[in-house]
């Protein structure tokens, strides 16, 4: 409350206000009225402070003549210590104590005119008074100052601008504008509207509105008394007591008036009034400190509870999170195989929805679960909290690896069950194969054990048996051709038993059966061959053509009928290299079309040559060939289908190539420009944030055409298509570059809205980001996103840091907290935001919360409940723990650690 007088000072010095003169009249200024008004009046006051240090007087012309209580109201209003006082009751005692109060004030730059201790001592009730109105211009009045105007003009304007909006009031002076009482209750109402309701006030009606406004402003603002309501007409019987007295105690003592004494003068005293007002000014004024105070604490709280619901948030969706990897992990890791197909491809199906419907939204919930985290920690580093450590097992780092290992066994079981089909559609190939070749073996053997042993050369004629031994050589070329159909049998048999086929032993029995009938058949045919060559002649007259034609049609149809089924076979293939032998087998197999198809025409230009033949001689066109079933028909009908199923597969392969080619080179071109975009320094972020929404827009639209391939790519597998010359790309290197876009996009977007929220929190302009981004990207010499140490100090030399090993190790520990050897462009930015922002501190907040208190190192509940809006109050109740001080009382808090655990400076 210090204010040193000076030529200099704005305000209104003493002399301006006490002009004093020698020759006034001492009798007139002891007029009852006058005297009964300043005792009231300057008692009031004095009590109002005394009362602070547990006191107070009673006579103020008795009770301040040892100087005791007057040092005492001195050092209450001042805040600072007097000299110690005389305790004797001696009159020179007295005097020095008085002396001590009078020396004290004439130090605060006032001149005392007239006044001495000797006079304050006897009791002198004028000087007594005088003595006190000086005190209460100097430490009640001149240390008012709004927008660093004097005293009297501060005040006055603090008063216009809190009386403003309100009718019926006019403040332009100390005198007039307050006769009607409204602008008194416009200042009660503006700072707390719920003592009075000024719209049922009266302009009518002064008296009224002034009692009303004494009365509330002592009841309930501590404000006393200062105008007496019993003193009806002090300033008449002013005038009657002479004009000298009026003139004098209003320009030296100016007392305040009481209401009537108020409305019923032309003009009421000025500097009465200033001193009643001035009391209003110092008691709103406080409420004002506290409420930028609780302001302060509540935006503090806000803050911290903002992120106590992010953290909060964070940890829920981190434990749903890696609830859904546990539980899905296992699934992907059982391998319990199937002994149908059906059952397998229902394991397939389900695995396919995984990957198309569960995983995606996991996918996106693991990305936006990192930019949260991302985001939290940088807004506690924005408002100088401590980082947040996650639950235990719950950090980024823990969800990576559990999606890691997520990943590992998704890989391993889509590739167990592709194995696991494969395996399956082999042995129900093989099955199925099997039984179809003992069916063809067994109906081509059927009655040839009878034919065999028939004895019908013997009356047969040399015509008829040389045909039947041309019969017979033809049936042994078809044996022989028959003979691998027989080993393939007893292959595929093995084969099974092999790959655990449930009814290998049915298939062993019967396996076993032909294998005995074959070689039966062998024993028959040797025995009929022997026969027959008994036979001295043969038929001469057989046609040739015939028999060329069933010499070779039937192995050129055994031929495509083996083909056919290796085609269709599957391959368990365990390494590159037995891929590549498969590859190489089906290039060697088309490399032998165009001879098989010479073998072909060859073969139908016999046919057409006996058609011929039997054209020129008038054979009957109807002639059956009696050594073999096939026909020309059934040749080009088998021909066509291998040929119709090549050109099938080949047009899936060109159909997913096209699209495979397409997208590779899309997605690589949009991570290319996501780069770009990241290290643009041309536009602002925002520029950039929007580029960047454009980019993420695009590549949702794009969407379909991964599930598109995908769908070519399950057509691929289903149809057993291996190699494809016409791409490099494969469905997995797609899906991994996908992904790979999805959360690239979605990171780098993060980046930018972290890199705004620093700047917009930090006052950092476009220009220093970008030239923070510059240097960044100049030190970043291996382009890997990070500084390693030497690069970083490189460029803090190059910004100006004089960098001592122990300032470069304090900064290191800021930036690479992990000590991982690089630092990233945001701790970078961070640090540099760090070196040029300001932010709150637990200082500050110790403070606001000590102008709540009221100065004392606790506060109460009932402070709390009142200064604080009631969520931040009771959020402060909940988690501010009790105070420990010896002087404490019972319910304080202890706002200091509360506020420094805020910081992370000290634990609650």
């Amino acid at each position: 409350m210090e204010m040193q007088y000076n030529n200099n000072n704005n305000g209104y010095g003493p002399e301006e206000y006490m002009i004093q003169e020698e020759d006034w009249d001492r009798d007139l200024l002891l007029d009852p009225a006058w005297e009964k008004q300043q005792r009231k009046t300057f008692t009031a006051w004095c009590n109002s402070h005394l009362r602070k240090a547990g006191t107070q007087i009673d006579n103020i012309e008795e009770d301040f003549r040892n100087g005791l209580k007057l040092m005492l109201l001195l050092e209450v209003i001042s805040g600072e210590r007097l000299p110690k006082p005389d305790r004797g009751k001696m009159r020179f005692h007295k005097i020095a104590n008085v002396n001590k109060a009078l020396e004290y004030i004439t130090s605060k730059g006032v001149k005392l005119v007239s006044i001495g201790a000797e006079e304050i001592v006897d009791g002198n009730v004028k000087m007594t008074l005088g003595m006190i109105w000086t005190i209460i211009l100097r430490f009640a009045i001149q240390d008012i100052s709004v927008e660093e105007t004097s005293a009297k003009e501060g005040l006055l304007l603090w008063c216009q601008r809190k009386t403003a909006p309100y009718r019926n009031v006019n403040v332009q002076n100390f005198h007039c504008s307050w006769k009607d009482g409204l602008a008194f209750c416009a200042l009660i109402h503006r700072h707390r509207p719920d003592l009075i309701d000024y719209s049922k006030l009266n302009k009518d009606d002064p008296l009224g509105n002034l009692n009303l406004a004494l009365e509330i402003a002592e009841k309930h603002l501590d404000i006393p008394k200062m105008l007496d309501p019993e003193v009806t007409d002090l300033a008449n019987t002013a005038v009657c007591g002479g004009r000298l007295f009026m003139t004098r105690v209003s320009c030296y003592y100016h007392a305040p008036h009481d209401p009537e004494d108020i409305i019923n003068t032309p003009k009421p005293d000025e500097r009465a009034i200033m001193t009643y007002v001035s009391c209003f000014y110092h008691a709103f004024a406080g409420a004002e400190q506290a409420e930028t105070a609780a302001n302060r604490i509540c935006k503090v709280l806000g803050v911290n509870q903002e992120n106590e619901k992010l953290m909060e948030e964070y940890e829920r969706l981190a434990s749903e999170l890696l609830e859904w990897i546990h539980r899905t992990t296992p699934w992907l890791e059982k391998r319990a195989p199937e002994s149908t197909m059906t059952a397998m491809r229902c394991k397939l199906e389900d695995f396919r929805d995984y990957r198309r419907m569960h995983k995606p939204p996991k996918v996106q919930e693991k990305c936006q679960l990192e930019i949260s985290f991302n985001t939290l920690q940088t807004k506690l580093n924005i408002s100088n909290r401590p980082a947040f450590m996650p639950s235990e097992g719950k950090m980024v780092s823990d969800i990576t690896s559990a999606w890691q290992g997520l990943e590992h066994a998704e890989k391993g079981y889509e590739e167990w069950l592709l194995s696991e089909i494969r395996r399956l559609e082999r042995v129900e190939h093989l099955a199925e194969k099997f039984q179809q070749k003992v069916a063809t073996h067994e109906s081509w053997a059927q009655g040839k054990d009878q034919l065999l042993t028939l004895r019908d050369y013997e009356s047969a004629s040399l015509t008829e048996v040389r045909a039947l031994l041309r019969k017979h050589e033809a049936f042994e070329s078809d044996l022989a051709a028959h003979q691998d159909r027989v080993e393939q049998i007893a292959a595929i048999a093995q084969e099974l038993n092999e790959l655990d086929y449930h009814a290998a032993g049915v298939i062993n029995e019967h396996c076993q059966t032909i294998c005995d009938q074959w070689d039966q058949l062998g024993t028959l045919t040797q025995k009929r061959r022997e026969a027959l060559e008994r036979t001295e002649k043969l038929l001469e007259t057989i046609d040739q053509l015939f028999l060329e034609f069933a010499k070779r049609s039937a192995p050129f149809n055994n031929w495509m009928e083996g083909a056919m089924e290796d085609l269709q076979d599957m391959f368990l293939v365990h390494s590159v290299d037995e891929v590549q032998n498969l590859i190489s087998a089906h290039d060697q197999f088309k490399t032998t079309l165009p001879e098989a198809d010479s073998e072909r025409q060859a073969i139908l230009s016999i046919y057409n040559e006996v058609q011929k033949i039997a054209q020129s001689y008038g054979i009957s066109s109807k002639l059956t060939n009696i050594y073999c079933d096939i026909t020309p028909a059934h040749i080009n009908q088998t021909w066509e289908k291998e040929m119709s199923r090549q050109n099938v597969n080949e047009r899936h392969r060109r159909q997913f190539a096209a699209q495979a080619n397409a997208i590779g080179p899309w997605i690589q071109t949009r991570m290319e420009e996501i780069a770009r975009s990241s290290v643009d320094l041309a536009g602002t972020l925002e520029d950039q944030m929007n580029q960047l929404k454009q980019f993420e827009h695009d590549i949702i639209k794009y969407k379909p055409n991964i599930d598109k391939l995908e769908g070519d790519h399950q057509l691929i597998q289903e149809t057993l298509i291996f190699d494809n010359k016409h791409t490099n790309y494969t469905m997995e290197h797609i899906r991994v570059g996908w992904e790979s876009l999805l959360t690239t996009i979605a990171r780098t977007i993060n980046e930018i809205e972290t890199q705004i929220l620093t700047r917009d929190a930090k006052g950092i302009s476009q220009q220093q980001l970008n030239e923070f981004r510059s240097s960044f990207t100049h030190f970043d010499r291996k382009k890997k996103g990070g500084m390693e140490t030497d690069d970083f100090r490189a460029c803090l030399i190059s910004m100006g840091y004089d960098l001592g090993e122990a300032e470069f190790a304090r900064i290191m520990s800021l930036v690479d907290p992990n000590s991982s050897g690089r630092v990233t462009f945001q701790a970078f930015v961070d640090f540099m935001t760090r070196e040029t922002g300001e932010t709150d501190n637990s200082e500050q907040v110790v403070a606001s919360f000590r102008i709540l208190a009221a100065d004392k190192p606790y506060i109460l509940v009932d402070e709390l409940r009142r200064e604080l809006p009631p969520e931040q109050a009771e959020y402060c109740i909940s988690r501010m723990p009790p105070y420990k001080g010896p002087d404490g009382v019972p319910g304080a808090l202890d706002y200091t650690v509360f506020s420094t655990a805020l910081y992370g400076e000290s634990d609650l």
